[in-house]
């Protein structure tokens, strides 16, 4: 996929391919029937977001027991704090949840600055959303759409253009970073309705930890996923070995 009057595999046209993956993401719920090509985005994205609580908590020593995912887009993970955790492994798992999006975008466009990541990072993705799927999750949306999702990744590895899996990386790794502005109004409320129940937000879950307001630690995601997604961007489009 090259644009007109760039050179093939120039910093130019990495430059375009991440400008369109962005216009695509927000562009796509605008069109006829966009809100129903977009979902099952928004539902990888909400598995980004899940996923980052479930692997903080085992990363932290604690325990992570199920996911799920709603056809919203809402979900949860529920984790057990070990018997020693104390207030800070459940703050850092609450903050896993707003970070994993952003984390995983900054992976996704790291992967897609260099031909040889491409087939590997599709296939390591497509293998943790089936892994995750038998393990973890526990809803009929996740249980349907992940494998789907998983299916089309896997396809698309093994037998998809070059050009195609490039960008698909962009596109998945822009999709996640920008979900964090989708989540906005989440990050800045202590509480939110997810499944018909009220229930803390990830920021409010800090709060009840750590002490600070709700909006500073909201305000640290955003910068640490601003630096995560801004780092990723300037390697990837200083490094063109997509050539």
């Amino acid at each position: 996929m090259a644009f007109g009057g760039v050179r093939p595999g120039s910093q130019e046209e990495q430059v375009g391919r991440l400008v369109l993956a962005g216009v695509l993401v927000l562009l796509l719920p605008a069109l006829p029937l966009g809100n129903y090509l977009i979902w099952p985005f928004v539902i990888l994205t909400t598995w980004f977001h899940e996923m980052g609580h479930g692997l903080t908590a085992l990363l932290t020593g604690n325990a992570f027991d199920e996911l799920v995912i709603y056809a919203n887009g809402s979900g949860y993970a529920s984790s057990r704090t070990a018997m020693d955790g104390g207030g800070l492994s459940r703050a850092l798992i609450a903050m896993g949840g707003p970070l994993g999006p952003s984390a995983m975008g900054a992976l996704l466009i790291l992967a897609s600055s260099a031909r040889k990541y491409w087939k590997p990072a599709l296939v390591l993705l497509a293998g943790a959303l089936v892994v995750s799927t038998v393990i973890w999750v526990r809803s009929t949306v996740g249980f349907v759409v992940l494998p789907l999702i998983a299916a089309a990744l896997g396809w698309l590895a093994w037998r998809g253009p070059r050009g195609l899996q490039l960008f698909a990386l962009q596109f998945l790794g822009v999709l996640a970073a920008l979900s964090m502005f989708n989540d906005l109004d989440y990050l800045f409320s202590e509480s939110a309705m997810i499944g018909g129940q009220s229930m803390l937000s990830d920021t409010g879950a800090i709060e009840a930890e750590l002490l600070l307001p709700h909006w500073i630690w909201a305000t640290l995601i955003i910068v640490i996923s601003g630096l995560m997604i801004g780092g990723s961007l300037k390697y990837a489009l200083n490094h063109e070995g997509h050539r």
